[in-house]
């Protein structure tokens, strides 16, 4: 082994070496801000299926909301999808 190959070698083991410690710090930013969002999540569990929540989903239904409102929270799938992610994070 020559010692450019040796240099290479090192240095490539440290961009691997970096790119783990980003990672890892990013899965830790993740999982602190998962944390801290548990009672808003709690929240959006008890609003899911309850009478507010069929309320709106019925006015949504009847146009009585604006067309431009953002309403993937109405969505059965998206909410349950998400929910159930969190649940699954948190077990």
């Amino acid at each position: 082994m020559t010692q450019i190959e040796r240099i290479e070698r090192i240095e490539r083991m440290e961009n691997i070496l970096d790119s783990l410690k980003e990672a890892i710090a990013q899965v830790n930013t993740a999982i602190s801000r998962l944390r801290e969002l548990g009672p808003q999540a709690m929240e959006l569990d008890d609003y899911y299926g309850s009478p507010e929540w069929f309320a709106d989903l019925t006015a949504d239904e009847n146009g009585l909301l604006p067309k431009d409102l953002k309403r993937g929270v109405l969505s059965e799938d998206g909410i349950y999808d998400v929910l159930s992610e969190y649940k699954d994070f948190n077990r």
